[in-house]
């Protein structure tokens, strides 16, 4: 995905057809899911409307609530969706613990499937940053159904890697959150570097990412 767009940014109403508005049960759902997302990236838990959600997906409020039965059941499925679209990227991560080569090849390969993830989804790092203000079983379940799978699968490698750099071990969970926030962050709110990137810059960001991220692995 080009890092080009000021913000992700809802898709825009389709004209709505005569009669009950029906959901297409893969590719619609999907969609009306990837609306929701965003609008809860941008606008957070309580600022966000099933008909903002709607609106934004060109289906009747009714449909939402007749699939999903409440706001906050929809948010849930969002969570589930980004859980989907993340598993590849925990499983090639757990995977690289049993792969040749040593401790920093390992954390530069891990980073690189990490940075490539974020680039694909850059919403998903606005939504974390907006769900971490969440409190009680909200927060529970960003924790228990994102942030847990892919903790595990990242700070073993983080943490084979200060050792090998005779550097604390108990630090690898730190390491880990600055890393993924620095990167997620950046990449979701890209727009703020406009100003001060030149346009190659912002046109070849995802190396640029990716470099930076070496460079603090490798200092």
């Amino acid at each position: 995905m080009t890092p080009d767009k000021a913000l992700s940014q809802a898709e825009p109403p389709r004209k709505r057809t005569r009669g009950r508005p029906t959901c297409d049960c893969t590719h619609g759902a999907d969609a009306l899911l990837l609306n929701a997302r965003r609008i809860f990236a941008q606008r957070g838990f309580y600022a966000s409307s099933v008909r903002q959600i709607a609106e934004a997906s060109g289906v009747d409020a009714a449909l939402i609530s007749h699939h999903f039965g409440s706001k906050e059941a929809l948010w849930v499925a969002v969570v589930d969706q980004i859980a989907a679209l993340t598993h590849a990227m925990v499983e090639e991560t757990h995977a690289l613990r049993d792969t040749p080569g040593d401790a920093s090849e390992r954390i530069e390969k891990a980073v690189r499937v990490f940075v490539e993830a974020v680039f694909d989804n850059p919403d998903v790092g606005m939504f974390f940053s907006t769900a971490a203000t969440e409190e009680g079983e909200r927060l529970d379940i960003i924790t228990q159904r994102l942030v847990r799978p892919y903790r595990d699968a990242m700070v073993p490698l983080v943490a084979d890697w200060l050792k090998a750099q005779n550097r604390p071990v108990s630090d690898a969970d730190v390491m880990f959150f600055m890393l993924t926030s620095a990167i997620s962050k950046t990449v979701s709110y890209r727009h703020m570097m406009g100003p001060f990137l030149p346009p190659e810059g912002m046109a070849d960001l995802k190396r640029t990412v990716l470099d930076c991220a070496m460079a603090l692995i490798r200092q």
